[in-house]
């Protein structure tokens, strides 16, 4: 499986790049300086996975001792200054890497927090947490409403992941890999379908609230 662990790191990579990226356009667009800009693509990369390192205790975390995610993060948020007609023209292309990365991360949070013997709830809990604490950090310094708390399906597919990882690692009915790859495939797949057919989980007005008043 050493070909699956470098597809895992590969992706890790192309996850913790775009999600900078996203991280970076996001904080130009509200006319952030370049240390501000460098702030929040960082914060989006690897913000998630640093909670969760913490909350496991796996101190320091990964995303502040190892070397590359911080490289990555910077030549990102570079490329976006530098690039940014043509970051605006990649939309698509991004968030297709957005969804692999998200569903990575989601995988490979609530893994994590199984190897260091946390329990099913937690690992749950921390596979959304790496997956989308990043962009949660990055809405609070941009001063808007996390994406995750409207109605976009996006929380909920990593939240299937990390579900998938965590019963399969108790009913141990295939190995982790492959049950690695299957939480993988059905977080993408769910997520990709979602943006390509507008499913959204259901919402409340608050117009009748306003009326009420």
């Amino acid at each position: 499986m050493d070909k699956l662990h470098t597809f895992y790191y590969f992706l890790d990579l192309a996850g913790t790049f775009v999600f900078a990226i996203s991280g970076a356009a996001a904080a130009k667009q509200r006319g952030l300086d370049l240390f501000g800009i460098f702030v929040v693509a960082y914060t989006v990369a690897c913000g998630g996975g640093i909670i969760r390192d913490v909350c496991i205790g796996a101190i320091p975390p990964a995303g502040l001792k190892t070397w590359y995610y911080l490289v990555t993060a910077m030549v990102a948020a570079f490329m976006t200054i530098g690039l940014y007609p043509i970051v605006e023209r990649l939309y698509r292309p991004v968030l297709l890497f957005d969804a692999a990365g998200l569903s990575l991360f989601a995988v490979t949070g609530a893994q994590k927090a199984l190897s260091y013997g946390h329990n099913g709830q937690v690992a749950v809990l921390l596979g959304i947490i790496t997956a989308v604490g990043g962009g949660v950090l990055r809405d609070i310094l941009l001063n808007r409403v996390p994406v995750i708390l409207e109605k976009e399906i996006y929380a909920s597919a990593a939240l299937v992941a990390a579900l998938i990882v965590v019963l399969g690692s108790y009913i141990k009915w295939l190995s982790n890999d492959w049950i690695a790859i299957i939480a993988l495939t059905v977080c993408f797949t769910l997520r990709m379908l979602a943006l390509r057919f507008h499913w959204n989980l259901p919402s409340f007005s608050k117009t009748k609230e306003a009326t009420d008043k």
